[in-house]
């Protein structure tokens, strides 16, 4: 799936500011995790564990194209991804800096929101989970980052 720059560079910095909050917390899992629960999250508050885990197979599905290594990760039935950490982990990947297929991957998931919910509920959406974050219809309209 080839999404607009805008959409990459829109997951390029949700997954940047979770890396920076996460330091402050010691976190365990990486910053691609924290973004794609908090995308389960509120996603499954607003349409249901169903549509989520529908909408994150698909976004795997599209990413496994661009990003092969990713084909160990899976989208269990409740929504949850399972095999990204041990991928990381035996990538070596830093926790704090996200991954190509990590940025891939959120960058499909965010590109099937903009289709399915419009770009207004998908903003919505990604303010209520990151309040703190400079997401404005004006810097994703531009393309310039926050």
């Amino acid at each position: 799936m080839t999404t607009p720059q805008k959409t990459r560079d829109l997951a390029y910095r949700l997954l940047a500011y979770e890396a920076v909050a996460g330091k402050s917390s010691e976190p365990v899992e990486s910053a691609t995790i924290r973004v794609y629960q908090k995308l389960h999250q509120g996603l499954g508050e607003f349409a249901g564990v169903a549509a989520f885990q529908s909408l994150a197979s698909r976004a795997l599905a599209l990413a496994r194209a661009e990003a092969p290594s990713l084909s160990a990760a899976r989208v269990a039935t409740d929504g949850s991804l399972q095999g990204l950490c041990e991928l990381e982990q035996q990538l070596d990947i830093d926790k704090d800096r996200p991954g190509e297929g990590g940025i891939i991957l959120i960058d499909c998931l965010l590109g099937l929101l903009l289709i399915f919910l419009g770009e207004t509920l998908t903003l919505s959406l990604l303010r209520a989970k990151w309040p703190e974050a400079a997401l404005n219809d004006r810097n994703f309209e531009s393309g310039r980052k926050a």
